[in-house]
């Protein structure tokens, strides 16, 4: 039982952050309950949903708000969430306030008519107009997940149908409708023309994309880490031919999410530490805990058991920033989750966060010592805790440090 909680009642902040987590979810609650009160609506989804509950039978949904608004692409935009630093709670009244209107179906179902409706509105550049049946009233919950971003009521679909032209660009028809055009092949070719990863997570999960008998609907929690690893793997194959960077640090956070990311000028390997803070999600003790995952230069051969989508959601925007720099690095990323993350909102919050701190200022060092010196300051001053017991088991840093470099063998080949 949280005594503080009891006393404050959300009146006086006394936890130190600046929303009431319960409050939050409680008024976003009141406000789309008096809204939700039919069967029949209309509405414009900006997105599909697919469940992984029961796989291979999934529960598909179409989001869609209650109330018609032109903002309806606001509802589902985790990149202008960041850029335009939205708080928690105006992300919970617009995640609360869409409506998941769901049908079952197995992942490898010939098309039908509520399936269609949701490839078209994981195709569309901008939200679907769409009249939708539900055979009853949604019931409100507030889904939050740390993959995906929160969702709001739900319910069982009886109909659909879209009431205005869906604007698909050219370029996401011609990868849909090349049926011999690997699913990755495809994500890769649209992101390098400016499809974002959120969309690429939509359209890869309502089985739009791969060749044409492998295409099947894909979990939105699975379809996430599956378009952040595939762009990330892409980009490296070029990243690894670049001259090492210099010793560089990055500092940034958003939603109390902060990441120290540290360079060190060697060939490509990339190793997370997740701190969880007291009072920060799933860490109900009074101490600081952390999970970590590490790759060699090959990469990894298994999936990132410990910190799951985290871990590929922080190195695209990592790898993005190497990319731009034209340099190849050994890179140490240090997540911090404090207690101002209070509602979990998804992995795309991992991904801004350590956007924004690859796009903030730069610090250069001569040597690793001092790099590591200014992190454990940094670190000291900002949390108040000790990065030695981090450092000493650092599988990256061992490996620096007892291991002949790579790059002294891929030079003496070359010459």
């Amino acid at each position: 039982m949280n005594i503080q909680c009891l006393k404050c009642k959300g009146a006086d902040l006394s936890c130190g952050r600046s929303f009431c987590p319960i409050m939050a979810k409680s008024q976003a609650m009141f406000r789309i309950r008096e809204k939700v009160v039919k069967e029949d609506f209309f509405g414009a989804s900006p997105a599909p949903f697919v469940g992984r509950f029961g796989y291979p039978f999934v529960n598909v949904g179409i989001l869609s708000p209650v109330d018609t608004t032109e903002n309806a692409w606001e509802y589902d935009a985790p990149r202008h969430w960041a850029e335009h630093s939205y708080e928690i709670p105006k992300i919970i009244d617009f995640r609360s306030a869409l409506v998941n209107s769901r049908f079952k179906s197995y992942v490898k179902q010939k098309s039908t008519k509520l399936t269609e409706i949701s490839q078209e509105v994981g195709m569309a550049s901008k939200p679907v107009e769409v009249e939708i049946n539900l055979k009853q009233k949604p019931k409100f919950r507030l889904n939050t997940d740390s993959y995906v971003a929160p969702m709001g009521p739900n319910a069982s679909i009886e109909n659909a149908k879209i009431t205005s032209n869906p604007k698909i660009s050219h370029k996401v028809e011609k990868v849909v409708s090349d049926t011999d055009l690997k699913a990755n092949n495809a994500m890769v070719y649209l992101y390098k023309h400016g499809f974002d990863e959120n969309f690429l997570s939509k359209i890869l999960s309502v089985g739009n994309l791969g060749m044409k008998y492998s295409r099947k609907l894909v979990p939105t929690r699975w379809s996430i880490t599956a378009v952040d690893d595939a762009i990330a793997k892409n980009m490296l194959e070029d990243i690894r031919k670049y001259p090492g960077a210099d010793y560089t640090a990055f500092f940034g956070s958003y939603l109390g999410n902060y990441y120290l990311v540290l360079l060190f000028p060697d060939v490509w390997s990339y190793e997370l530490f997740e701190t969880y803070m007291p009072k920060a999600s799933w860490n109900p003790s009074e101490k600081a805990q952390f999970m970590t995952d590490y790759e060699p230069y090959a990469g990894r051969k298994a999936y990132a058991e410990n910190c799951g989508g985290g871990y590929y959601a922080a190195r695209l925007p990592i790898i993005e920033k190497l990319r731009e720099m034209k340099r190849q690095a050994s890179v140490l990323c240090l997540r911090f989750i404090t207690g101002e993350y209070a509602v979990p909102l998804g992995v795309w919050v991992v991904r801004e966060a350590t956007r924004k701190a690859m796009q903030s200022k730069p610090i250069s060092f001569s040597s690793k010592e001092l790099m590591l010196k200014y992190a454990k300051a940094l670190v000291k001053k900002k949390f108040g805790y000790y990065l030695d017991q981090m450092i000493s088991e650092s599988v990256l840093l061992k490996q620096m440090k007892e291991q002949s470099k790579l790059t002294s063998f891929l030079s003496s080949t070359i010459s």
